[in-house]
């Protein structure tokens, strides 16, 4: 019996922290694909453009897109997070899972959430670390969510005064996109592409996008939690900016504004590197979670050992490389 030979090659890639990746790539009709060791995107006349998939937090792939297996599992290898979306991402259809493979974060998360004690001073560190201030005192979360939302709506006002956008407030119906005014458009690209962000942080970090503490009943519920916290400082005030100057014809730093959800997108990656939202993310969703004053648990007496160790990796607690 012959001796197995390693396949020639480089090694798998193994995932880096998230901290020390670009932020998010928007990618719409072309097809995801291996092709001789490379992560490439393919158009419809046969041009190849690479991607750095390890070096990128999440891919967002719109209608027009066609995947591989061969670039899911490549990407899964990386720890790159791929989401399934609709037109500017404004619905998700599905989602990756190269992280949220820790069994203690995960049970910490539902214990929090599970505590009343405990979920109402997650609230509470999450109102403080949003409005910069203390929230008011024997508050339930109910009560705290409405009072959040009160204070949302009049800095959405505010920000349109600002800028200069006229704004009607915020709604839109997702199966007719194209009825939405500019602005909504602008802040639902905006968003979309926090969420994407913020989501690849949370599975990163080893925890569970669906398990909410503020927000509840969706799959995304804690990634609403932890964007929430810092889109008025990063992709909101980009949105009314770029909506601003499309609905009054104006340039936007010496450029016509022709698609606005574009330019949005290209701001809102600005604007993470900008506030080095990248390597804040994993730490502030730590900080929040502290604030419910629970232990990490421990493995039971009883549990199974592993059979074969992994080695360790140079990802986030949660990726599974």
């Amino acid at each position: 019996m012959s001796e197995a030979r390693p396949m020639p090659g480089l090694p798998p890639p193994r995932p880096i922290p998230i901290r020390e990746r670009a932020s998010i790539l928007f990618i719409e009709k072309g097809r995801l694909d291996v092709l001789d060791g490379a992560f490439v995107v393919v158009d419809e006349t046969g041009v190849r453009t690479h991607i750095p998939v390890g070096g990128i937090v999440c891919l967002m792939l719109e209608p027009g897109t066609r995947t591989s297996h061969a670039a899911v599992a490549l990407a899964a290898r990386a720890g790159t997070l791929l989401i399934w979306v609709g037109e500017a991402g404004v619905r998700l259809y599905a989602a990756g899972q190269p992280g949220g493979a820790r069994a203690d974060r995960l049970l910490l998360q539902a214990r929090l959430a599970l505590d009343d004690d405990a979920r109402l001073r997650v609230v509470r560190k999450m109102y403080a670390l949003r409005f910069l201030e203390e929230p008011p005192a024997r508050r339930s979360v109910d009560q705290l969510r409405g009072i959040e939302g009160v204070r949302v709506r009049e800095t959405y006002k505010l920000l349109a005064q600002r800028h200069g956008a006229a704004w009607d407030g915020r709604g839109y119906d997702p199966r007719e996109w194209s009825t939405a005014d500019v602005v909504n458009r602008s802040l639902s690209a905006a968003t979309s592409a926090l969420y994407g962000v913020t989501e690849a942080a949370v599975l990163a970090a080893g925890y569970a996008p669906a398990i909410g503490f503020l927000h509840s009943g969706k799959p995304q519920s804690f990634v609403y939690d932890i964007a929430d916290i810092v889109k008025f400082e990063t992709v909101v005030p980009e949105a009314f900016r770029v909506a601003a100057a499309a609905q009054q014809g104006k340039p936007l730093d010496g450029r016509p504004v022709s698609d606005p959800v574009a330019e949005v997108r290209r701001r809102c990656r600005d604007a993470f590197r900008r506030t080095d939202l990248l390597s804040r993310l994993i730490p502030l969703i730590e900080e929040v979670l502290s604030a419910g004053g629970l232990p990490l648990p421990e493995s039971s007496p009883e549990a199974m050992p592993v059979a074969f160790a992994d080695p360790a990796g140079g990802g986030d607690a949660g990726h599974r490389g």
